[in-house]
């Protein structure tokens, strides 16, 4: 038999995701539980990647199976396709496994053609409402198939509403609508040098091929990388026949979430349009009603609509988004799917719905997001400065938070500037799918138009970025890169900031505080610690970042980077006297220096994680790093070390190398120069028993760690210097201490001898940042340069440097901790790359059975509810 490629609602259940994708599940779902579906087909998954293995082309087999099932679905609607006496339109959407909203391509009223129209105009009784569904497909038609720039459809109508002297589209009769369709056939024939396609066969085949075609356009490609997508996944493509919601005032279309997705709030939230298509809400073009007012508009489909909303609820135990049509005041269901929620609604949710009974502790973990934590845990507006702060405008407030930035008022603009480190609020008429990586990189967004349900509100709360919409007051010049509002102008460039929480926006800069966390983070937190296997650690230089992580919920340091420390104050100084002095007396000289500031910063941190375990990485970078670059600079230096300027010269170039990332550095440093290693263990060790003794209860073991080692004998011979200054000072201050020594695997070599390494090390950390670089042969400051390229190319689909290759580095992290336990089998393992906030990271550790995973303070909850969920994933 051979393979099948489309599917009926009727055939497919929500267990089909993969083959049906998210959509096309859930309306085969909805349709088994008895809901007012209209019907249709579903192309799969498979077919779309045929079509990419097929060199983006649908083969004849798939062509073949595709116009069957039109044939069935003309069966069940009773309808023709491309009869004018009794025409099946439909809508053609997209529906990959996991929701992108707004990433994908959508085609509604396909069908339509000059015969059609008229024969629907007749059926109806409503040549308005016909005209209106032609212009509106040969818009969409235009746009998503044919690449045609819809901003020329728009200046085309807001023509003919400026001639007519209205404002709303609605406001338009039949004549103007007929006029329109002439005018957007004529644009269409003018770009495209072919006339609008008039067989409803082509137009179908077409706009397939264009949903296939988007799931690689780039804001496509952006969405999957931003939220760990796989491009082999491909996307359904859902064919429905139409219900419409602009055939008159007893027809609506909306978007509807069964609870609040900006705050949690079990009540029902949406908004809705009478006389409107789905794109209308979503585009923000009309303003909408709120949901509850449809209960005085249609009553009947309301009351319908509310029974159906807790059904889907309980059945998908999870808060759904849902999109629906009132077609002559019949009510039809087109989508439903989990909604996207802010990261404060997704904690009250996922706890309520465990109060409710709905869930399990375990299911309400693994309905929150971990990256959505982040949104918590970052700066509000200072209330002191927001007293004194007076809005110059409010509007709704789409997806909460506190964002001050730089005004700018294009994507592209936005990039630019945050790729010049500054903060931007991205300010338009209404965003579209083309905006999202100017979006993301925004601290906010401002909207003219929209509601709480547009593009910009929906993506925005996705992305826990602060957003305010539909602020009509504004008036935006994009030529002049300027907005008028209440009579001031604000340019490009000028700072405002909005609040996410209010829909208020300052015309100034307004200072932020610290987030508080507390009650449903606190609780939620608590059950994930339950659950997960993972020890959480941190990467913290100084005190005050060690106990911002502790506050997070932070287990201990798995990295503390010395020579952080070295470029601090005075301390400089006495480094660059130790860098370039002749002799080892020299150099024990200036080490003596900074003898007393390197123990007094392991106090800090010691005091500061009050007992709980810490690794300290001893020094690692090459040593030219630390010394001057520019001619000024150089000569101060010799001036103060009072030295020969030519000699100081001599010894910085001396100290240059070609590759530095694999030169004089890490255990290297220790092996040329012994008495670094005696400092810096006489720091530690001196450190610890001063707080042990300032704390008993604590008994802190301190753990020393060797950087970049690659053969067994490197890590003994500084494990030697190590054990011999620890144990004198012990014994010196007659003191019974535990400490261990280990070291970072962060050369593939070490990885493959970890066997060997398992000898010396009590422990391993494995440096992913370094292991990366060394394993792929990139370097990861250079890397940005090229790897665009990788990715548009589809070489890569993911940075390596922000999620861990499993396939090469995870390997080699798999071998290593195999490796180390049968020498050692009580060996403690971690990571603490940057890859140890990354969620996908996190669940591949844990399969590892690494001990814990360490990353930076405002990551340590991220990673909480990611081993949580790692944990639960692997039972």
């Amino acid at each position: 038999m051979s393979k099948k490629y489309v599917y009926l609602f009727s055939e497919g259940n929500e267990n089909m995701r993969e083959l049906l994708g998210g959509k096309g599940a859930n309306l085969a779902e909805m349709m088994n539980l008895g809901m007012p579906v209209p019907f249709g087909f579903t192309v799969t998954t498979e077919a779309c990647n045929k079509y990419y293995d097929d060199g983006e082309k649908i083969s004849e087999d798939i062509r073949k199976e595709i116009f069957e099932y039109l044939m069935k679905l003309e069966e069940l609607s009773q309808k023709q396709f491309g009869d004018p006496k009794n025409p099946l339109l439909v809508s053609v959407r997209s529906g990959a496994r996991a929701s992108m909203p707004g990433m994908m391509d959508t085609i509604l009223n396909l069908g339509m053609n000059d015969d059609v129209v008229e024969g629907v105009a007749s059926l109806t009784g409503n040549p308005r409402f016909a005209y209106d569904s032609y212009r509106r497909f040969i818009q969409m038609f235009a746009d998503v198939v044919m690449g045609l720039n819809k901003a020329k459809f728009e200046e085309i109508i807001d023509e003919m509403k400026d001639k007519k002297g209205v404002k709303q589209d609605t406001e338009l009769d039949a004549d103007d609508m007929k006029e329109m369709v002439k005018r957007f056939k004529k644009f269409y024939q003018e770009s495209l040098d072919e006339d609008f396609p008039a067989d409803p066969k082509e137009q179908l085949y077409r706009a397939i091929e264009a949903v296939f075609r988007s799931w690689n356009n780039p804001r496509a490609i952006f969405y999957r990388k931003m939220n760990d997508i796989p491009g082999s996944w491909g996307t359904a493509v859902n064919v429905q026949m139409m219900v419409f919601g602009n055939m008159g005032n007893d027809c609506g279309t909306g978007v509807a979430f069964t609870r609040n997705p900006s705050t949690g709030e079990n009540k029902l939230y949406g908004e809705f349009l009478m006389n409107a298509q789905g794109e209308d809400v979503v585009a923000g073009i009309r303003t909408p009603q709120t949901i509850d007012q449809l209960k005085e508009t249609a009553p009947a489909a309301y009351q319908k609509f509310t029974e159906i909303c807790a059904t889907l609820e309980k059945h998908y135990k999870n808060m759904q988004d849902m999109e629906f049509t009132i077609e002559k005041e019949n009510l039809f269901m087109l989508q439903t799917r989990n909604g996207k929620r802010t990261a404060a609604a997704a904690l009250k949710i996922a706890c309520d719905m465990y109060d409710e009974g709905t869930i399990t502790r375990e299911e309400a973990l693994m309905m929150v997001e971990p990256k959505q934590l982040d949104s918590l845990l970052h700066p509000r507006f200072d209330d002191a400065a927001l007293k004194t702060a007076k809005p110059i405008a409010s509007a709704l407030p789409a997806s909460p938070g506190a964002a001050c930035g730089q005004i700018v008022f294009t994507a592209e603009q936005a990039i630019e500037e945050a790729a010049l480190g500054h903060k931007v609020v991205l300010v338009r008429l209404e965003t579209s799918p083309e905006d999202i990586e100017g979006m993301h990189v925004s601290e906010g967004i401002l909207t003219v138009r929209g509601g709480m349900t547009s593009h910009a509100a929906v993506v925005a709360r996705g992305m826990g970025t602060c957003c305010v919409s539909g602020c009509g007051e504004i008036n935006i010049n994009e030529k002049e890169e300027t907005f008028e509002v209440k009579g001031v102008t604000y340019h490009k460039g000028d700072y405002i900031s909005l609040d996410g929480s209010t829909g208020n926006i300052y015309g100034e800069k307004i200072p932020t505080v610290p987030a508080e966390i507390s009650g449903d983070f606190e609780r939620f937190m608590k059950w994930a610690d339950e659950v997960r296997v993972l020890k959480v650690r941190t990467n913290a230089d100084t005190p005050k970042d060690a106990a911002q992580a502790v506050a997070f919920g932070a287990e201990g340091i798995g990295l503390v980077r010395t020579e952080h420390m070295f470029f601090e104050g005075d301390r400089i100084k006495a480094v660059r006297e130790m860098i370039v002095s002749k002799t080892e007396g020299q150099r024990r000289k200036a080490l003596a220096k900074l003898l007393p500031m390197q123990r007094g910063d392991f106090e800090g941190i010691y005091e500061a994680m009050k007992g709980l375990p810490v690794t300290i990485r001893y020094l690692d970078p090459p040593l030219h790093e630390f010394l001057p670059t520019s001619s000024y600079d150089i000569a101060q230096l010799a001036k103060d070390m009072k030295i020969d300027l030519d000699e100081l010269r001599s010894v910085i170039m001396g100290l240059h190398e070609f590759n530095p990332m694999m030169g004089h550095r890490g255990c290297r440093l220790a092996i040329s120069y012994p008495e670094i290693a005696e400092m810096q263990t006489t720091a530690v060790i001196e450190a610890a028993i001063n707080v042990n003794k300032a704390h008993p209860d604590w008994n802190i073991e301190p753990e020393i760690m060797i950087p970049l080692v690659g053969d067994k004998a490197e890590l003994k011979y500084v494990k030697d210097v190590v054990v011999r200054t620890a144990d004198e000072i012990l014994k010196r201050e007659n003191v019974e201490m535990k400490y261990h020594v280990g070291t970072m695997i962060e050369i593939p070599r070490a990885a493959l001898l970890a066997d060997e390494i398992a000898e010396e090390a009590e422990f391993f950390s494995f440096g992913t940042n370094d292991l990366t670089q060394m394993t792929f042969g990139f370097s990861r400051d250079d890397a940005g340069g090229f790897l665009n390229d990788y990715y548009e190319k589809k070489i890569f689909e993911q940075d390596p440097f922000a999620r861990v290759d499993q396939k090469g580095v995870g390997k080699l992290i798999k071998m290593a901790a195999e490796l180390g336990r049968s020498t050692r089998p009580n060996i403690k393992l971690g990571i603490c790359g940057e890859h140890g906030g990354d969620p996908s990271s996190i669940e591949f550790c844990h399969r590892m059975g690494l001990t814990y995973v360490s990353c930076s303070p405002f990551r340590v909850p991220i990673a909480r509810l990611a081993a949580a969920q790692a944990a639960i994933t692997n039972k």
